[in-house]
């Protein structure tokens, strides 16, 4: 048996309407991966053969063919089933991918303002008097994750340095404390919250 396994049992992944560009750099990198983005990518024609071809014309023809209809293939392949009911009658992979690219791609502006929106809200927060530091934390870290599930990348550095600049003066000790024993650069969100919540209760 071949030892190697072919590139093509990796399963493409599958594209359900969300996250679009995310899906569409993997489904590149595989396609590539498989040969077959030429086909995607250029549209090109597939001329019929001439009278007498040569053994060689021959088998280029159908390579050149068998990409196209394989990379069709693994388009379909790769969306959810709502989605292919939409693209079923599409008949290059050409056309596939700059309807799936102009449906789905428009709604990544309107992802954009959402990330604006909330990294807006993040940088607006202060911690209130009234609030614990965990609830603060949560909170911060409530938007945060709203951020990434858009597909943008929001590090816990962001959220520590934002609760740096941010607590009450009251947590000035902790935070003193803290940066006399760690490089407050490189600590984790947890150890802060834990640092400050240690304080919390010893006043408490």
């Amino acid at each position: 048996m071949d030892s190697e396994t072919p590139y093509t049992s990796l399963a493409p992944p599958v594209f359900d309407g969300d996250n679009y560009h995310i899906w569409a750099a993997r489904m590149e990198a595989h396609l590539e991966a498989n040969d077959l983005w030429e086909a995607v990518e250029e549209d090109y024609e597939v001329l019929p053969l001439p009278a007498n071809p040569t053994m060689a014309q021959i088998k280029n023809h159908k390579e050149r063919k068998t990409r196209k209809s394989k990379a069709r293939a693994t388009l379909f392949a790769a969306v959810s089933q709502d989605i292919f009911t939409r693209i079923m009658t599409i008949k290059s992979a050409f056309e596939v991918w700059n309807f799936l690219k102009d449906e789905y791609e428009g709604d990544e502006q309107i992802k954009g303002m959402q990330v604006l929106n909330l990294v807006r809200e993040f940088e607006m927060q202060k911690m209130k008097e009234s609030e614990t530091i965990k609830e603060y934390a949560n909170k911060l870290l409530s938007i945060a994750n709203k951020v990434r599930l858009l597909g943008v990348e929001f590090s816990d550095s962001r959220i520590v340095q934002k609760i740096l600049v941010t607590v009450p003066e009251k947590f000035e000790a902790s935070l003193t404390s803290l940066e006399n024993t760690k490089d407050l650069s490189k600590i984790t969100l947890a150890e802060l919250v834990s640092a400050m919540q240690a304080q919390e209760q010893n006043e408490g």
